[in-house]
């Protein structure tokens, strides 16, 4: 089953994401972007039919990519292909900046080395949204029935013009950020490039910018080093035995598309993306004086929400999924956009998560401020107070899932000696808490899983609501 989630449709190599099935996601691609440019109320109607298509380091996304591109190409369109490994915000901003029709790139973002990942973007280079997937889901169910084949190539050898997008990427950042503060600020700083598409992308900019950078795993790895493409805690361990040992100013990490970023202190704290949106908001508006809303998802801190209040900014709440975030990017001035996962865009860029861009604001703010980023952060807390935050998964079997999903949507008065006040249903379950602490529930759509998500006011309460969900999950 080709199915697309909240970022494409994603697969175990050789198992689910085969030629055959790449070709027919690609065909059900084709057939909805015909439909598109035959129909006079659609945004593409009448453009030159040009596809961007682009690719991360895994296994075989070279070729998976041309598979592709022999499938447009043979339904009358124009694929022009990155020619290289490339960042998912940069393919993003070649569909826009080349005005093409829609995008498609190969990747499974952060997911490990085993799983490869296709990702359709239209015309605006966000993610594509429930509306346009379904349709696409469609033609593909409405191809098998008809017992559709391709006749295709030798696998690899379809040629297809190529393009490079970096140069017009970096015009594009340098609008975004001030390179000269960071001059000014002589930092020093440790970057994770975790065998991806970040490098020569995050590390030229920085160098460029007069950074002293210290470079781990910046070559090109299908396998990730054997470890998850992900800047969380652990996987920024390197960055952070180098700040302690080198004294650095900053630790800076994207994923394996760079998406995501990971952002370690000065001594060696490593941030959670909840307190980077905070901190990218806070900057943007105090020291930038940028005006607008900040978006953020169901369970990303209500941190942002008192950064933005102490500033006058209003919020928005939407589903998870950064589709739904660079959906109202698209439609009323956004500061910032952002989710708990670890992916945020601003005002003037493409509706798409950019780790590359929220490294580079980060370093910018460090020398704006000549402030660690905890310094910031404490004085942000003495007007808004901590915020202290987790996430748990709680395996659930099948059988009692449902269940439990009901008991859930029915609401709860309380949580343990927690009342609650307010019940959200917008994604999942939401349960406001006195004092700004909230629970939060959703279950997987691929696993038998239940994730919780949980906000506390300080430390002691957010084990007690810890415990008090493995209870009520139990």
């Amino acid at each position: 089953m080709i199915k697309f989630g909240t970022s494409g449709w994603r697969g175990l190599i050789a198992r689910d994401f085969t030629f055959e099935n790449v070709r027919l996601a690609s065909q059900g691609i084709a057939d909805y972007l015909k439909a598109e440019l035959s129909n006079s109320s659609s945004a593409i109607h009448g453009r030159k039919p040009v596809v961007i298509l682009g690719h991360d380091t895994r296994f075989l996304g070279h070729e998976f990519t041309l598979a592709a591109a022999e499938v447009l190409a043979a339904n009358g369109l124009i694929p022009l292909m990155c020619q290289r490994d490339a960042p998912t915000p940069v393919i993003a901003h070649s569909v826009r900046q080349r005005k093409a029709i829609g995008g498609i790139n190969m990747t499974a973002s952060h997911n490990p080395s085993e799983y490869q990942g296709l990702k359709f973007s239209p015309s605006n280079g966000a993610a594509a949204p429930p509306e346009v997937t379904k349709q696409i889901e469609a033609n593909i169910a409405r191809r098998i029935a008809e017992n559709w084949t391709f006749k295709s190539a030798v696998v690899g050898t379809f040629k297809c013009k190529s393009i490079d997008p970096q140069p017009e990427y970096f015009k594009q950042l340098r609008k975004l950020v001030d390179f000269a503060a960071i001059k000014r600020g002589k930092l020093k700083i440790a970057v994770q490039m975790m065998y991806g598409t970040g490098r020569g992308y995050l590390d030229t900019l920085l160098a460029e910018a007069g950074a002293k950078l210290t470079l781990f795993n910046d070559v090109p790895d299908p396998l990730f080093g054997g470890h998850h493409p992900e800047p969380n805690e652990e996987g920024m361990a390197d960055v952070r035995a180098c700040i302690l040992k080198r004294k650095a100013t900053l630790g800076l990490g994207l994923d394996g598309d760079a998406d995501r970023f990971g952002i370690v202190d000065k001594d060696g704290t490593w941030l959670t993306p909840n307190q980077i949106l905070a901190l990218v908001l806070y900057h943007l508006k105090k020291n930038r004086g940028w005006t607008g809303a900040v978006v953020r998802t169901v369970p990303t801190s209500h941190q942002v929400d008192a950064v933005a209040e102490m500033l006058g900014v209003k919020v928005h709440e939407t589903p998870v999924g950064f589709k739904y975030i660079g959906a109202l990017m698209e439609s009323e001035p956004i500061i910032v956009g952002g989710e708990e996962s670890g992916g945020l865009s601003v005002k003037g860029h493409v509706p798409e998560k950019d780790g590359i861009l929220a490294c580079l604001l980060m370093a910018e703010l460090v020398a704006v401020e000549k402030k660690t980023l905890g310094q910031i952060l404490k004085t942000i807390e003495k007007q808004t107070g901590e915020f202290h935050t987790t996430r748990i998964n709680v395996a659930i079997p099948p059988e009692r899932k449902e269940a439990l999903l009901r008991k859930l949507a029915a609401g709860l008065d309380r949580i343990g000696s927690f009342k609650v006040e307010k019940f959200i249903t917008t994604d999942g379950f939401k349960f406001l808490l006195p004092n700004r602490e909230w629970v939060a529930f959703r279950a997987s759509g691929t696993e038998p899983l239940i994730r919780c998500y949980i906000e506390a006011k300080s430390a002691a309460n957010l084990k007690k609501l810890q415990a008090e969900c493995q209870k009520l999950l139990k």
